[in-house]
């Protein structure tokens, strides 16, 4: 997620830059060899791309699909990293960089994300040279990409580096709708309950409803408390800024929750968010049909702190058993089955592993939960090969928040295990002293609450994920 002037951007891949050209594809070719290295950039099948070749290039490429892009926002040049900086240091270190932006660019692009990106990687052979080895990079919506593209074509990548990713998409737009429904259920005003979750007739309205609601609820304990509840349904942190230390009260707890649900899961994947998804998919995919959210919230990581919440606003404030049974028998909301089997075609891995695979994700991730990390490694155990699976932990808070030195030290944990077929050490310890030899400017962390960019110390640290609250499988 990205905010900026005021706006909201959800999963957006970290960049900034110049504007990049256009052209076809053979058009395109050695856009730019003045310099040290060759930049590449055009369209093949209306999807625009950008590629950059090192002068001494190691033979290895690193195809990275970027993440979420709403409609009227991109960034100004196709990213190729998570971290700007880390762009450089890559082709530094030799590495070739090559990125689609998909057709359109914008929106749940999943499915031609899967199409362009094989594309590009067919057009990069014949027009640059065929590497040595391929390795699938991508973050947020983007490490999603690439952790399909890793499983469905074996042949083609030599392994896997996925970011902040969501493995179970459809699982994330499931709870996004337990979410929304609770903020309208418990939230809004009865003049205002006609506002759309799924199949929004005015989404602009349904978005300015919720947000207005999230702002009056935090004003007041007994608002606090049913933001609580909401967040917990989805096991959203209480941890928002990737540059101040987590939030240790419960109420700064609880507005850290409600940044991530006014921000990434109303204003971002909320109703226009879903206008975007349904055209894609033929319908609406998610339901909370049979969903028992007396049950959710007894398995939710964060109810501890909604009884905290709860307790704060006192008995004549807020009632927990009452608004939980409210939330049980409201409304339910139906999915269109032509659109969950288009969800379960491309937006859920399989966890297969049939290539290394390394995921890199912040503890307190509120865009894509760490839970999904934890998903993924079950669905490795059951149909994969948990020896090809090392999943490494950033303690912070924010979403994607890694330094280019945090992202560089994943990536050579993956090309060890590809060169040597063996992994290297991945305690805290050790990755940390990686991190730390890089130059302060490679250790800066953007922050979504500011946008800020700022050097942060080395973070990694173990962790265990929680239970994903809505699993697909």
């Amino acid at each position: 997620m990205r905010r900026r002037g005021g706006s909201v951007v959800v999963s957006a891949a970290l960049v900034v830059g110049s504007v990049v050209g256009t052209g076809t594809a053979a058009a395109a070719e050695a856009a730019d060899t003045t310099s040290e290295r060759r930049s590449y950039t055009g369209q093949i099948d209306g999807a625009k791309y950008r590629v950059e070749v090192p002068e001494h290039w190691n033979g290895t490429l690193l195809l990275y699909s970027h993440g979420y892009y709403p409609a009227g926002w991109a960034p100004e040049k196709i990213a190729l990293t998570n971290s700007e900086e880390a762009e450089d240091a890559l082709l530094g270190k030799g590495y070739a960089l090559a990125a689609s932006d998909y057709k359109g660019t914008h929106g749940y692009a999943v499915a031609d994300a899967l199409t362009d990106q094989i594309a590009l990687q067919d057009w990069f052979a014949e027009n640059v040279g065929r590497p040595r080895r391929t390795l699938s990079t991508g973050q947020s919506m983007g490490g999603t990409v690439a952790t399909l593209l890793g499983e469905r074509h074996p042949g083609r990548f030599d392994g896997v580096l996925s970011m902040c990713a969501e493995y179970d998409g459809n699982g994330t737009w499931s709870t996004t709708l337990d979410m929304t429904y609770a903020l309208k259920t418990l939230l809004v005003p009865e003049a205002d309950q006609d506002i759309d979750l799924v199949r929004p007739r005015d989404p602009e309205r349904s978005v300015a409803v919720l947000v207005a609601a999230i702002d009056r609820a935090l004003e007041t304990e007994r608002g606090r408390a049913r933001l609580a509840l909401a967040g917990a349904l989805g096991n959203i942190p209480g941890w928002y800024s990737a540059h101040q230390a987590q939030p240790v009260k419960a109420a700064d707890r609880v507005r850290a929750q409600a940044q991530w649900l006014r921000n990434a899961y109303v204003a971002g994947t909320g109703p226009l968010g879903r206008v975007d998804l349904e055209r894609r998919a033929g319908g609406n995919p998610s339901s909370n049909v049979g969903v028992d959210y007396r049950r959710q919230l007894a398995g939710s990581a964060r109810k501890d702190l909604v009884r905290k919440a709860y307790r704060a606003a006192g008995p004549t404030g807020a009632d927990l058993a009452a608004d939980v049974a409210k939330l049980n028998s409201g409304a339910r909301i139906t999915a269109d089955p032509k659109a969950v089997d288009y969800m379960k075609r491309y937006t859920i891995a399989r966890g297969t592993t049939p290539r290394p695979v390394v995921t890199l994700h912040n503890t307190q991730d509120g865009g894509a939960v760490s839970d999904q990390a934890g998903w993924y490694a079950d669905q490795v155990r059951r149909n994969g090969r948990p020896g090809n699976l090392r999943q490494l932990y950033v303690n912070r808070g924010s979403h994607c928040a890694f330094s280019a030195a945090d992202e560089i030290t994943a990536l050579e944990t993956l090309v060890t295990k590809a060169d040597s077929g063996h992994w290297p050490r991945t305690d805290p310890r050790v990755l940390n002293r990686a991190v730390g030899r890089y130059q302060p400017e490679l250790q800066q962390v953007l922050d979504l609450a500011t946008f800020q960019k700022k050097t942060m110390p080395p973070a990694f640290a173990r962790f265990t994920p929680a239970r994903f609250p809505r699993p697909s499988r």
